[in-house]
């Protein structure tokens, strides 16, 4: 006879894990690993600081020393290093935002339901103020994308290379990156208006208001401008349903000379679309948060590149913290 009697506890603790992330959340939100930074502190003396119950105080920072955050001395807790370092504000390596962008989903991952019944996105019940929720995004993804830019630009050959093109660049963490690698180049960031003063304020501290210029604009309507000789698509696909991206990659091309680079970075599935996991679940955060949006699997982009008068696409062997990978390619 077949045993199943671990089943329904490995089943009630994944139903479960979100207590887990809710505590995180609201630790982050309520930024008691910032409050503790490098002391030892009482529960009272946390809960004084951040304008809280000292008894619920308390048990939250209990809990998160049960979650290997936090350490307890008698009546006092620390940082571990890992909360010192990702989770306190005034961190260089802080992810606290992109945690709080996950906390702003959380109402439409609980309704993920209705997105599957509907086949569209879940509109928040709860009123969220929207330039929290754009800071949270857009510190976030400057965040990751710093952390990862050392990593991964270096692996990208863009010698000769000297007009780049950052589609949907943001804050324009890779284009600064690709710009300090890269003493020839020279980039665009195109994106939205609501992004350009921190894009703007974000290149002047690198000193490269000179090399890097901003161009607003919506991607499914306006030009991107051009030629450029190498195009740099960073999360842009997973946001659009199918013929959209064919249209932004198909106008990709079209704004890149012959010879130049398109080089897409994406969260890719496999052809089966059941692994990896990270682009999977993703798939469905698309579902609660955009109209069509989706993760799609290498052969699917490849074939969008294809279609849009790229070849020698390659795949390298860039792997992200996310399952994220690169796929490169070269205009006709």
């Amino acid at each position: 006879m077949e045993n199943n009697g671990h089943q329904p506890g490995k089943l009630l603790n994944l139903s479960g894990a979100y207590w887990e992330t809710c505590t995180l959340h609201a630790a982050v939100k309520l930024e008691l690993f910032s409050i503790i930074a490098d002391q030892a502190l009482a529960a009272q003396e946390v809960a004084r600081r951040g304008n809280a119950d000292s008894r619920a105080t308390a048990m939250l920072l209990d809990a998160l020393c049960a979650m290997g955050l936090l350490q307890k001395e008698a009546d006092t807790y620390r940082n571990t290093r890992d909360a010192r370092t990702f989770l306190c504000k005034d961190s260089p390596r802080y992810v606290g935002y992109m945690i709080m962008h996950h906390h702003h989903l959380v109402e439409s991952w609980a309704r993920l339901d209705e997105a599957v019944v509907t086949g569209k996105p879940i509109s928040p019940l709860l009123a969220h103020d929207e330039d929290i929720r754009r800071e949270s995004f857009l510190m976030g993804m400057f965040n990751l994308a710093m952390g990862m830019a050392p990593e991964l630009v270096p692996t990208l050959d863009l010698a000769g290379k000297t007009r780049l093109l950052d589609l949907g660049g943001g804050p324009g963490t890779w284009a600064i990156h690709f710009c300090k690698h890269n003493p020839q180049l020279k980039a665009t960031i195109f994106d939205l208006a609501t992004t350009r003063p921190f894009a703007e304020k974000t290149v002047a501290g690198f000193n490269l208001a000179e090399r890097i210029n901003f161009v607003s604009g919506d991607f499914h309507k306006d030009a991107f401008g051009g030629p450029y000789d190498v195009a740099w698509l960073s999360h842009i696909l997973h946001g659009e349903g199918p013929e959209d991206c064919r249209k932004i990659i198909r106008k990709t091309a079209e704004a890149l000379e012959s010879g130049g680079k398109m080089i897409i970075h994406e969260f890719i599935l496999d052809d089966s679309k059941t692994a990896p996991l990270f682009p999977a679940l993703f798939s469905l955060n698309m579902l609660v948060a955009t109209d069509a949006g989706q993760s799609y699997t290498e052969s699917e982009i490849r074939q969008m590149m294809e279609n849009a008068g790229i070849e020698d696409i390659q795949r390298t062997a860039y792997r992200g913290p996310t399952d994220s990978g690169i796929l490169v390619g070269i205009k006709k």
